[in-house]
């Protein structure tokens, strides 16, 4: 069996998936087809001693579609679906401004309640105006029709222009106009909603640098991350991204995950911990041995999955496409039958033509084919607004059989906004000297703890004072002179190497961890002067909405995290949730969204996943549904 990997030009939205897989799955030794709608591109596993490529690209161009090998196909593929995209967006446009000047000039002419009566006739120019409205409107169209029309399957493309051709010949020129200008319209919000996903994706890819410092025998080398192997050793220094999925085996740092897992605190990692592409190296240098090639990593999985969730119809989509297979047909035959057995019979040739367009136009679903995609695009975009991310139509449909929900902690139960919980001075100091402190050395680095104590020590009125001799202690926190006096800041681990810690001290720590917090030591070199804490806030309303759910009937309610236990209990006891699962990545939280639909059968994911990064909580909320199926939304 072989596969092969094909660009098709044409296939921008899940109609074009259906014609496919029509086409192509009942041929002998076609085995398997899979699509990416995003990057309009196709694989197929097939048995070359039954069928050979040159057939299979030649049934594909028999669709009206055209197909082109990967390895010799144009890389500017994605740039032709994005002039298709404009071109369709530009007609459409067209198409509603003429209707709307053809509107405009009828009822300037006869007034709003007379303009389309009987009694009126159209001027020529409302007829030329609606006659361009419907060709524009229906350009996109035509070679669909075409093409349905020469492979005898008859389809609501067919169906359509046949009923606006129809309306124009009979004289209706303004529902011929405006039947073409919905249906184009349905058509254009579905493709903005491809190409939303598909630039999505885009920035995804770009969140991980595009090229990796690898260690070679004779030094450093910079190499394209395609081209990086696997066992490779990397060297990430401090502020850069992570080019690829690895293990530490040298140097120890802390990294901000939160454009994968959407953790909100750095994590420590040292040797042996697992650090995945796309995410921040802080403050140390490390070196690591990659895991995962580029085209397996986290990222380039998540992409996937979004690209998979994009080729899916919902069952409403599906259910018109299965109507429209059987009822369109069944019209045209009708519609030939009009025309031709009563004239048979003695009746007028010219009227039953008349009246088998007539029943054309009467017969064709136009509201039922255009409300579908529009309807569904717009709630969408409606729960979307609300920061609700559903993926696709497939899932839209379930919510009233929901019995479950998981949602994400970060930017969802929580504002994703590190700030100054708690300032907890010891030794003799108050809360402004530890402020104080605490930024003067904190406004040196680039942490995004630094950053929120440095940015609470300025809503206090307080300015950081200059320090000298400033060092970060890789991973753990800095020291500096301040004053002349030695000055140190840095977390629970530090203060154990320094031997300052008392068991007080110890349990103390060790609590307000426990309570989801991240601390903060502040010391000198004899003493140590107290503790700032610091917290991702809950959101006022994360309480009465889950009430609100549970009052709604949901079921169970879940939260799914990247942070650490003690953190995500802490927003349980608070928030009110049923269940926590921590230290999920995006692959375990669709792991653990699968088996949740196991146990509950119906469950959404809700969530806004990513602080810095847009493209990814697209791509990561929600898409573990596109690899559970028709249960979860």
């Amino acid at each position: 069996m072989e596969t092969v990997n094909l660009v098709i030009q044409g296939m921008d939205c899940a109609e074009e998936i259906s014609i496919l897989k029509k086409e192509l799955l009942p041929l002998a030794g076609i085995k398997e087809i899979s699509f990416d709608l995003l990057n309009a591109k196709i694989g197929v596993a097939y048995d070359s001693e039954v069928i050979g490529l040159e057939a299979i690209i030649k049934k594909i161009d028999s669709t009206g579609m055209k197909a082109k090998n990967l390895d010799s196909a144009k890389s500017d593929s994605t740039e032709e679906v994005s002039s298709k995209a404009f071109g369709r967006t530009l007609l459409t446009s067209i198409s509603g401004i003429a209707l709307l000047l053809g509107f405009s000039v009828q009822v300037f002419r006869f007034g709003l309640v007379n303009a389309f009566t009987g009694a009126q006739e159209l001027s020529l120019t409302s007829k030329l105006l609606f006659f361009g409205s419907a060709i524009a409107g229906a350009w996109f169209i035509f070679p669909k029709a075409w093409s349905s029309a020469r492979r005898l399957r008859p389809d609501m493309n067919l169906l359509m222009v046949t009923a606006v051709f129809g309306a124009m010949i009979i004289g209706e020129w303004f529902e011929a106009a405006t039947v073409s200008f919905l249906f184009a319209v349905s058509l254009a919000l579905e493709s903005w909603s491809v190409s939303r996903a598909r630039n999505a994706v885009a920035a995804l890819m770009e969140l991980a640098p595009a090229t990796a410092m690898v260690i070679e025998p004779g030094g450093e080398k910079s190499l394209a991350v395609a081209d990086v192997p696997l066992g490779a050793k990397v060297v990430i220094r401090p502020g850069d991204k992570i080019p690829l999925d690895g293990k530490v085996v040298a140097g120890h740092s802390s990294v901000n995950q939160a454009p994968i897992t959407g953790e909100s605190l750095p994590v420590s990692k040292e040797i042996g911990d697992s650090v995945f592409a796309g995410t921040i190296n802080q403050d140390g240098a490390i070196e690591i041995e990659v895991t995962k090639v580029a085209s397996q990593s986290t990222i380039a999985n998540i992409a996937k999955l979004v690209s998979e969730a994009q080729s899916k119809r919902g069952p409403s989509e599906q259910w018109v496409e299965k109507f429209a297979s059987i009822y369109t047909p069944v019209v045209m035959v009708l519609a030939v039958i009009v025309c031709i057995v009563p004239p048979v019979f003695g009746g007028e040739w010219t009227k039953w033509f008349y009246e088998s367009l007539v029943l054309l136009v009467i017969a064709c679903p136009c509201a039922l084919v255009i409300s579908t995609p529009v309807s569904i695009v717009a709630a969408l975009a409606s729960a979307a607004k609300n920061g609700i991310l559903v993926k696709g139509g497939l899932f839209l449909e379930i919510p009233a059989k929901l019995k479950a929900i998981a949602l994400d902690k970060t930017g969802t139960l929580t504002q994703a906004k590190l700030t100054v919980h708690e300032l907890i001075p010891l030794s003799g100091h108050d809360e402004k000297e530890l402020l104080e402190i605490a930024s003067a050395i904190e406004q040196r680095s680039e942490h995004p703890i630094a950053r929120a104590i440095v940015a609470f020590a300025a809503s206090k009125g307080i300015t950081a004072t200059p320090v000298e001799n400033y060092q970060a202690v890789k991973g753990k926190g800095a020291e500096a002179l301040l004053n002349g006096k030695k000055v140190w800041v840095g977390s629970h681990r530090l203060l154990e190497e320094r031997g300052q810690e008392t068991p007080e001290m110890h349990t103390q720590l060790v609590s307000l961890s426990d309570n989801g917090r991240s601390v903060v030591v502040i010391g000198e070199e004899d003493h140590v002067c107290g503790f700032i804490t610091l917290a991702d806030e809950i959101r006022s309303e994360a309480a009465d909405v889950i009430k609100e759910l549970k009052f709604r009937g949901i079921e169970h309610v879940i939260m799914l995290t990247g942070d650490n236990l003690p953190t995500a209990k802490a927003v349980q006891k608070i928030t009110g949730v049923d269940e926590v699962q921590a230290d999920l990545l995006p692959e375990n939280k669709i792991s653990a969204i699968e088996q949740l639909v196991k146990k509950y059968q119906w469950v959404a994911m809700v969530g806004d996943g990513v602080n810095d990064s847009p493209a990814l909580a697209q791509a990561s909320l929600g898409i573990a549904m596109g690899s559970v199926g028709s249960d979860a939304a």
